[in-house]
């Protein structure tokens, strides 16, 4: 009786009218624009995600999309390819939407003309570089490990030097994918000072010799 009574109240409450609709039709109501709401945020998202977006703008298809087209993350034999979201977006939902709220100020970027021309882009281009090093430092370069895991890694296809520093990286781990591979899909900024990059250089400069 007490499961009878209970059920009983919840629909005369949900049957109650309202000063227009009874509360019933307002919660489905609410719920079926709920759904609509999540949708188009998760579509509106999405495709903010595309390379289509992403090059829309004349500063990105300008440089950073004409930097990635000669290398291998855009054309190589596999055929598989990395789009811009791939590396610089975070695939987990809730870092997703953390990021792209810090990237909304890019928005801002784009409205004053920040970088809209080749001398701009250039003259930030160090600036705008060191600020995504520093994202993948920090996050352990998380967006390089969704796609290239040391698990399958064949350390005997690999040249004698990245396979040391792949060793070493997977025995100590007080390295990750950005501190040696900068410069992979875009081109380098003036290195100067950059005390890390010039002791890998000079590493790798002896080892060919």
């Amino acid at each position: 009786m007490g499961i009878r009574n209970t059920v009983r109240d919840y629909w005369r409450l949900l049957n109650q009218p309202a000063k227009y609709l009874s509360l019933g039709v307002l919660t489905l109501g609410g719920f079926v624009a709920g759904i609509l709401f999540w949708g188009g945020f998760n579509t509106a998202m999405e495709f903010t995600n595309t390379e289509q977006f992403c090059i829309s703008c004349h500063e990105m298809e300008m440089k950073p999309y004409q930097e990635l087209k000669p290398t291998i993350h855009y054309t190589n034999r596999s055929g598989v390819r990395a789009e811009c979201a791939d590396c610089h977006v975070p695939h987990d939902w809730t870092f997703k939407v953390a990021r792209k709220m810090e990237a909304s100020k890019e928005v801002w970027g784009w409205i004053f003309g920040t970088i809209n021309t080749h001398e701009k882009y250039e003259a930030r281009r160090r600036e705008l570089a060191e600020r995504e090093w520093a994202r993948l430092k920090a996050n352990d370069s998380l967006e390089c490990r969704n796609c290239h895991n040391f698990e399958y890694m064949d350390f005997t296809e690999q040249a004698p030097r990245a396979r040391m520093m792949h060793a070493s990286s997977l025995a100590t781990g007080e390295a990750t994918c950005i501190d040696c591979h900068k410069g992979i899909a875009h081109r380098l900024p003036d290195m100067t000072g950059v005390s890390a990059w010039q002791q890998a250089a000079r590493h790798f400069e002896n080892e060919d010799n």
